[in-house]
């Protein structure tokens, strides 16, 4: 990474403003694109320690003239701005195309006319659908199970179009499944914690038999900076993951244990996803980022977990979280 300004779209979510925290600790100037709203709320950012050192800007990535006005003067673009709920994307599909699809041809379009050197775009795992094989490297066919997932391989589409017609030089990033403090309630493992640091006895949660391949936010921020000063990526897609594969039933257990909490299940059919739109297994071959990069997961998913619980059971993080309600 030549040059120290960089954009972080996205940057107000829970894993750009861990993102945007892991910059500046490393000296970048960073500029943070929060979602525009007339409450002026940053998101995530208003809880960083190092707020000051940071230019927020609010806006839409579905405006093309405000991305444009954004990635002036930026040498790194991170793009991480999109829909990601998986549930409410059945509800509202347009809505994805919109801004997953069409925010990322303005992201890229802003980086092409800025001169940018480099675009770090964020695809997801999900876009693999269920496993035909594991573990999952980057050949793997792509299958679009929800409307989220078909938004997803679009915008990579999209991406990296522009890397092959105008020669932006565009990285694909694909984390596997990402957790820790900061993290949505429509989220696996945090809907257990707040559940039981709620003190329920009985948790609701979906479809338990799936597989997932689980990685500490920190890490998957680390991932992208390798990724960043990787030249060789360039052009690329590659995976961020543990290389580990656990199911949901599992990781409640986990997570029971360390919470010292005997709760059990209850099945809620609103958190089942329709019949075949549910991905049953996602396990991630990490081998192309390890030999690109050097990179290997710094975070157990123990301490991963350790690390989430004690924020989430935190009496003012706890507050924010509602526990008797499904966030889609």
């Amino acid at each position: 990474m030549s040059s120290k300004k960089v954009l972080v779209t996205g940057a107000d979510g829970f894993i750009g403003s861990h993102l945007v925290e892991m910059l500046v600790r490393k000296g970048f100037d960073v500029r943070a694109l929060s979602l525009y709203n007339s409450f002026n709320s940053w998101g995530w950012l208003e809880d960083i320690g190092c707020l000051k050192e940071v230019e927020v800007v609010s806006g839409d990535i579905c405006n093309p003239h405000f991305c444009a006005n954004a990635a002036k003067g930026v040498d790194t673009v991170f793009h991480l701005a999109a829909l990601i709920a998986i549930p409410y994307s059945y509800s509202a599909p347009s809505s994805y195309i919109d801004t997953n699809v069409k925010g990322t041809f303005n992201i890229c379009q802003a980086a092409l006319d800025n001169g940018c050197r480099k675009l770090i775009h964020t695809s997801t795992s999900e876009v693999y659908g269920t496993a035909l094989y594991v573990p999952i490297d980057e050949k793997h066919p792509m299958q679009p199970q929800s409307p989220y997932s078909a938004s997803k391989i679009g915008a990579d589409a999209v991406a990296l179009s522009f890397f092959n017609s105008f020669s932006l030089p565009v990285v694909t990033a694909r984390p596997f499944n990402t957790y820790g403090p900061r993290q949505s309630a429509r989220a696996v493992i945090p809907s257990i914690i707040i559940q039981i640091a709620a003190g329920k006895k009985e948790i609701k949660l979906g479809d338990v038999t799936p597989t997932r391949d689980f990685n500490y936010v920190e890490d998957t921020c680390a991932g992208f900076l390798k990724l960043a000063a990787c030249n060789k990526a360039i052009g690329e897609t590659v995976n961020i993951g543990s290389g580990t594969e656990i199911s949901i039933s599992d990781t409640l257990d986990m997570i029971k244990k360390l919470m010292k909490s005997d709760v059990r299940i209850v099945t809620d059919r609103k958190r089942v996803r329709p019949k075949n739109s549910e991905v049953f297994r996602l396990f991630c071959d990490n081998t192309k980022i390890r030999k690109l990069t050097g990179f290997k997961p710094e975070f157990t998913l123990e301490e991963g977990l350790e690390k989430t619980i004690n924020w989430f059971t935190r009496k003012e993080n706890l507050s924010r979280y509602k526990a008797d309600i499904y966030n889609v």
